[in-house]
């Protein structure tokens, strides 16, 4: 290489990459590193690359705090939902209704924050009652730690998000008696019962107020982003 050639890619090198003050190296990278201005980027994205124009305003902008939580803008196309589940499920919440997650992963990605009452934000699964529940019962520990629910299930807000045995488990619950819940977010993920729980939380005959995403798809993180959405309706 010329010395005319080495000059001028170090002089290219110095111009594009500003000195910096403290200590650490100058990489050729570019990307945003402003937390807002990537959220804004972010919202805006989803809300050009999706059709939103069949859901409801209030479904339709928990929808795409879904989306972002996945990075798949297609998932409206698989979302069902009672018409009033997110302004139940927000008044729920605005009264102090409890948030009861199936596992950590999504009581965690709830951001306390955006919570308008303070509310409390319940998972069973670690209780040490759990795994013993669960040999008697004959089921998955998801499904068993649904048990301990019971004195706070009235009026709750619940999201499930892992565990489809927990869902059907729900579902059973609420056929032997007990206290209905305001709303369920229903996204539990996988390849064995995850459909199927849906669909049955969909065509549940209790009428049930939900959300859920048919299909294999789902998560903890759309669960979670999902109750965030409900929580607040800033982005």
């Amino acid at each position: 290489m010329s010395d005319s050639a080495v000059s001028e890619h170090d002089e290219y090198a110095q111009n594009d990459e500003p000195d910096r003050q403290d200590g650490h190296p100058e990489h050729g990278y570019r990307y945003e590193k402003d937390g807002a201005a990537i959220y804004r980027q972010s919202f805006a994205t989803i809300r050009a690359e999706t059709d939103l124009s069949g859901l409801p305003p209030d479904v339709a902008q928990v929808a795409v705090r879904m989306i972002h939580a996945c990075g798949m803008v297609d998932l409206v196309r698989d979302l069902a939902f009672t018409p009033r589940v997110v302004a139940r499920a927000r008044a729920a919440l605005r009264a102090g209704a409890p948030v009861l997650c199936d596992v950590s992963m999504v009581a965690s990605g709830v951001t306390r924050r955006r919570l308008p009452a303070g509310n409390d934000v319940v998972c069973t699964l670690s209780d040490p009652s759990v795994p013993g529940l669960a040999a008697r019962m004959g089921t998955t520990r998801s499904a068993a730690a649904m048990e301990l629910w019971q004195e706070r299930l009235d009026g709750a807000v619940v999201a499930v998000g892992n565990a489809p045995t927990a869902l059907f488990r729900l579902l059973e619950m609420v056929e032997e008696g007990a206290p209905r819940p305001a709303a369920v977010i229903g996204v539990p993920v996988g390849f064995v019962g995850a459909a199927e729980s849906k669909d049955a939380l969909a065509a549940h005959p209790s009428g049930l107020d939900h959300l859920v995403v048919r299909g294999r798809r789902g998560g903890s993180a759309i669960a979670a982003a999902a109750i965030n959405a409900i929580a607040s309706e800033a982005e």
